[in-house]
């Protein structure tokens, strides 16, 4: 097998810009040959891209990424393989959506409150599939503003500042994610939920980078494990080479399918590039394992009406 990447956003997660077509072309520009979909709860963009992908040669594979809570704590479940016509993807979809609508202004007060300069009327005009003003979009707008340079709060993500590598995403992470003065809260479903809808589709169920989500809170794996995950996203762009070994030890323990991929977004995290995640492609023992993993998926896949049209 040749190259992959099986963690992928496209325009139709509130935080991608590229459409799948797109995504599809980059992927083929970089050698890649089998790439995953895998929107924030939405399955919208899995089929144009399946289909461009037959149309270019390269396997991809229908995913989604849920977000999801377990014993208090924000995760991301990836799904592979999944039907993406199972009815419980538009519920989850739709919940968040209207939920977000309802949050967006909440977001930008609470911004605003920090010292933070954001134009309600610019923000709410810009909102992603109309109901989405994230912390990322936020960030986008108000950097762009020539004041932004004599802010002290917005200073370290503007060009050759301590958060520039990726200023959006780590906007978000330091002002609106969970924990943060700016967070505003978010029903998601339960993990157990995630999981049983990812399985219900006919998908296997992968921790997506548990060195992000569960830095500090590494004694909750074992607990997420006996919930049933499938398997461990254990490279990642943001895991270095000790915590990739220490995921991939407990999911060889376990006996756990193993992933990797980038969590390529395009602009919102400019130095995340596709392709590139860590994989040592040497090991050729777990690009079997993987391989395996994919054929998997693929023969789920068969009976999911995905297959481009004869010509």
């Amino acid at each position: 097998m040749g190259l992959f990447d099986l963690h992928i956003h496209t325009s139709y997660s509130a935080d991608g810009n590229l459409s799948p077509g797109e995504i599809v072309a980059m992927a083929k520009s970089r050698g890649l040959s089998a790439i995953a979909v895998t929107d924030h709860n939405s399955i919208n963009g899995v089929k144009e891209a399946v289909h461009a992908g037959y149309a270019a040669g390269i396997r991809v594979i229908p995913g989604i990424e849920l977000d999801c809570t377990f014993l208090g704590s924000d995760f991301h479940v990836l799904g592979y393989g999944i039907n993406p016509d199972h009815p419980a993807f538009f519920v989850v979809n739709m919940d968040i959506s209207r939920q977000e609508f309802n949050a967006a202004r909440e977001r930008i007060a609470a911004l605003r409150n920090l010292g933070i300069p954001v134009n309600e009327k610019e923000a709410m005009s810009r909102a992603v599939h109309g109901c989405f003003v994230t912390g990322e979009l936020i960030a986008e707008i108000v950097l762009g503003k020539p004041e932004a340079a004599s802010n002290s709060l917005l200073q370290p993500y503007l060009p050759g500042g301590s958060r520039s590598d990726n200023p959006y995403v780590n906007f978000y992470w330091d002002f609106c994610s969970q924990g943060k003065e700016a967070h505003i809260p978010i029903s998601y479903i339960s993990m157990q939920k995630a999981l049983e809808i990812i399985k219900e589709a006919g998908g296997v169920a992968v921790l997506a980078h548990p060195g992000q989500n569960l830095s500090g809170k590494e004694e909750l794996l074992e607990y997420i494990i006996e919930l049933g995950i499938d398997g461990i996203e254990c490279y990642s762009t943001y895991h270095n080479r000790e915590k990739s070994d220490f995921y991939l030890e407990i999911a060889k323990r376990y006996g756990l399918v193993v992933t990797g991929g980038s969590d390529f977004h395009g602009k919102t995290k400019p130095s995340v590039v596709m392709g590139e995640f860590g994989f040592p492609e040497a090991d050729t023992g777990l690009l079997d394992k993987l391989d395996t993993a994919l054929a998997m998926y693929s023969a789920r896949e068969a009976g999911q009406n995905l297959r481009a049209p004869a010509v």
